[in-house]
């Protein structure tokens, strides 16, 4: 067995067994990598490989929003431990996503917020998603509209409101993320979201709001009165 294996450790400091005995909480963000990598690559533990992980990609976000080709730049780092990280994610993203589903906006802001964060704040390509309600302002679906810029992306009114009216919609979300960071609206991005509001209000559904996501913070038109 290699002397850098964790097995070597004492048993108290390896994540797995840590985790199992003492609970999540008690493992480093480099441990509980660690644990989802299960094996560290020639010369280097599981936990240094992670801890290497997570300060090149600049912290948890980072690596979490890495993309699969950003992943296989990274010496050692195979397609098996590069699928494993993209599953873990992706399963985080989805219970979220669950979370959200029948709970009214207004009563679990937080939650929602929480989701959009983690599923599009670090993304590297704009997404236009659409969360769509019923007259309790409960979450009855949220879908991704349209994928890239918004000033290239073709997005359609009339698919929108047919959506919303299959899934009989009292009032619908508009989000979309800003990879650069840029927290406010560019004028097409304000031309887009009235476009779509009068397509809205023209079969009597109502846009709360356009909720701009970017890894520093969120911009709400509806607090700046553009919609």
């Amino acid at each position: 067995m290699p002397s850098n294996s964790i097995k070597n450790w004492p048993k108290f400091e390896r994540p797995r067994e840590l985790l199992l005995e003492k609970g999540p909480d008690s493992v480093s963000d480099a441990g509980l990598v660690a644990i989802l990598l299960r094996s560290g690559i020639k010369g280097k533990d599981a936990v240094s490989l992670s801890r290497e992980l997570i300060n090149h990609f600049g912290g948890l976000r980072g690596l979490f929003g890495a993309s699969k080709a950003e992943l296989e730049k990274i010496k050692g780092l195979g397609s098996a431990k590069i699928a494993q990280l993209m599953a873990a994610i992706e399963l985080s993203k989805r219970c979220l996503k669950e979370e959200i589903i029948g709970k009214a906006v207004l009563e679990s802001d937080k939650d929602v917020l929480d989701y959009l964060a983690l599923s599009m704040g670090d993304l590297k390509e704009e997404f236009f998603k659409v969360l769509y309600l019923n007259k309790a302002n409960v979450v009855l679906a949220a879908e991704d509209l349209a994928k890239g810029t918004v000033d290239e992306a073709i997005i359609y009114p009339r698919e929108l409101v047919k959506r919303a009216l299959e899934l009989n919609a009292s009032s619908v979300l508009f989000v979309h993320n800003h990879p650069s960071g840029k927290k406010e609206p560019s004028q097409f991005d304000i031309e887009v979201t009235k476009k779509l509001a009068a397509a809205c209000k023209v079969v009597e559904i109502m846009p709360l709001d356009h909720i701009i996501i970017t890894p520093e913070g969120l911009f709400s038109f509806k607090n700046e009165s553009i919609l």
